[in-house]
């Protein structure tokens, strides 16, 4: 009995912990299914409601305009030009064949018209959207289509924009252009789809950003804010109705430093020329002409240009895509001969009263060497200021001589070559500042006292832009003061004033440099003397005879000139007015042999534009 009784007992307490664990189990997943209830009704709530109503809408981008960019007299350089498209509605149109047929009536329809819209109806009018049939109609094309309008109740006439850019396409390099949108990640972040594809368009050739200068640099500045449109949607996902707005905001203007007259008027001055004209202001840094020649049609590569059309500029030896006011690579030539009279003299190599004999030549002492002046004229006995008027290369032979190259490439550095001088240039070039470790390590020579002999004319390793050569020109101008350079209005305080820091060169080394540079052009004897009666206002100037192939004689260049390509660069740095410096400006012409007679009326046709403003 007693067994009996101990083995009903212990099924009693197996059975009633079995019961109790169950009951605890059924309470805990009342609990967990009664809070899973609250947190899905109470506390989530709104997020699936919010995601319920989003399974039924769908939001897509809404384009803004870009922002104009503007000169500094206020004059528009880019902007929106509205034009007009004819859009159809295609879920509405029963038969596209019977449809463009009627239209074709009304408005005239290219095969490739007719053709993409085709191809895209379908897809269209199952999604409920807009397709665009004709885009950039004229006045006649929307006369035509207004008086028949009430027979096509699903077409209609829509605004667009282009973007346009005014100046005879002389502002291609250095405003850029706008093209087709290829990057959609900023848009995808915002609306979670694909729904880019389906953005509303402001402009005829859909998205767009800034491909190239200024359109590109300040591209988040010009682009504004998308704005959205909601759509309801069916379970197919096609459109019901419009639900929200959201308009874009229209992207910032851009204030730029540049002139359009004075760039027009370089333009003009380079017409049919290879080359470069950059000015600046002296005392501010502002970029006042950024021209780059030849160009290309700025507004065709914005709005829609042929393949043939791209490939042929392209393909064409003259590189018009090229912008070489920031990034061609040209030798300083002669126009350095300024620099190392600045430079002999700070570190005490020579001074003013300093006279040598220029035989017309130069013989390098350590391995007799021969370095003959270009024209291998005796110019006899000159000193410093004779030498930089005359532009006699043994007399800077000899003082490139006498200096240490690290010091005259420390020296060259101070003066902004290489390293880039504009705070917000498209794509800017550095240049080269040639030193014994760069000729080693690229070369894999070592370096020679003939090398610089060579960079004391400007010639040799060293590697000059245009933009380096009118910085370069501004700090000559302002006796020794220096600031970056810059395009856009935003950059201005940015662009830090620095002084050169000098040992022995002061103020009246400056002032007689400045009247050697002007003797370029006023003295009897100048390399320039050509100009002195075509203006009205005194100029400083130093020109250049850039090297294309190293020869040893006229006669060899005389020789190899018939080509034109192996001609010598005609480069000209100048400043003016003489008596207060405003604007420095650095003329490059590929092939053009002459400094004063072929770089030389175009610096001053442009300084003239500027100060007679």
């Amino acid at each position: 009995m007693k067994n009996d009784f101990q083995e009903r007992q212990l099924e009693i307490n197996t059975f009633t912990q079995r019961s109790l664990f169950i009951t605890i189990l059924l309470f805990l997943i009342i609990v967990i299914f009664l809070y899973r209830v609250f947190y899905l009704q109470i506390l989530e709530h709104d997020e699936f409601d919010e995601a319920a109503f989003e399974n039924k809408t769908y939001t897509v981008p809404v384009q803004p305009l870009r922002g104009k960019i503007i000169d500094r007299n206020g004059i528009v350089l880019t902007d929106n030009i509205a034009t007009f498209d004819l859009i159809t509605n295609p879920s509405e149109i029963n038969d596209p064949i019977v449809f463009l047929n009627d239209i074709n009536k009304v408005i005239n329809l290219s095969e490739s018209e007719k053709t993409n819209f085709l191809n895209s109806f379908d897809d269209r009018a199952f999604f409920n959207k807009e397709l665009i049939l004709k885009s950039n109609l004229n006045e006649k094309d929307i006369a035509k289509f207004e008086v028949q309008s009430f027979r096509f109740p699903y077409v209609f006439v829509g605004k667009r924009f282009r973007r346009i850019a005014n100046g005879n396409d002389s502002f291609a390099h250095v405003l850029g252009y706008a093209g087709v949108l290829t990057d959609t990640s900023f848009i995808s972040k915002k609306f979670n789809r694909n729904s880019w594809n389906d953005a509303l368009y402001s402009y005829a050739n859909g998205l767009i950003e800034g491909k190239s200068g200024l359109e590109k640099t300040f591209d988040d500045v010009l682009k504004g804010k998308f704005g959205y449109k909601k759509f309801e949607v069916d379970s197919k996902g096609r459109f019901i109705k419009e639900i929200d707005y959201l308009p874009p905001v229209k992207g910032d203007d851009l204030q730029t430093t540049l002139d359009l007259k004075a760039q027009l008027r370089a333009a003009n001055l380079m017409q049919d020329k290879k080359g470069s004209v950059v000015v600046v202001d002296v005392q501010s840094g502002e970029i006042v002409v950024l021209l780059s020649a030849p160009t290309y049609p700025i507004n065709k590569m914005a709005n829609g240009i042929s393949k043939d059309q791209y490939d042929e500029l392209l393909n064409n030896k003259d590189k018009p895509f090229f912008d070489r006011s920031v990034a061609g690579r040209y030798p300083p030539a002669s126009t350095l001969k300024p620099f190392f009279a600045f430079h002999s003299i700070n570190n005490q190599l020579i001074n003013w009263e300093n006279v040598i004999r220029d035989p017309g030549y130069f013989i390098l002492p350590d391995n007799g060497r021969m370095y003959r002046g270009w024209r291998q004229i005796p110019l006899g006995r000159i000193d410093l200021a004779t030498a930089i008027v005359r532009s006699s290369n043994t007399f800077f032979f000899d003082l490139a001589y006498k200096s240490n190259i690290s010091d005259i490439s420390d020296d060259l550095i101070k003066f902004g070559f290489g390293n880039r001088v504009c705070l917000d240039c498209f794509q800017e070039d550095s240049g080269l500042v040639p030193t014994p470790d760069w000729k080693r390590e690229n070369l894999n020579f070592s370096w020679f006292k003939g090398d610089t002999v060579n960079l004391g004319i400007g010639q040799g390793y060293m590697i000059s832009t245009p933009i380096q050569l009118a910085y370069y020109a501004a700090i000559i101008a302002s006796k020794g003061d220096k600031k970056k350079l810059f395009i856009s209005e935003s950059n201005r305080q940015n662009s830090s004033k620095e002084v050169i820091t000098t040992e022995a060169f002061n103020n009246d080394d400056w002032q007689k440099l400045h009247e050697s540079m002007l003797n370029v052009i006023e003295s009897d004897l100048g390399t320039a003397r050509g100009l002195r009666n075509s203006k009205e206002f005194l100029v400083a100037a130093k020109t250049g005879t850039g090297e294309v192939v190293s020869l040893n004689s006229s006669a060899e260049y005389n020789r190899i000139r018939e080509d034109i390509s192996l001609r010598d660069h005609a480069i000209m740095i100048a400043f003016a007015p003489y008596e207060n410096p405003k604007y420095a400006i650095s003329v490059i012409v590929e092939n053009g042999e002459s400094g004063g007679g072929v770089a030389g009326p175009v610096a001053l046709g442009v300084l003239k534009e500027l100060l007679d403003e």
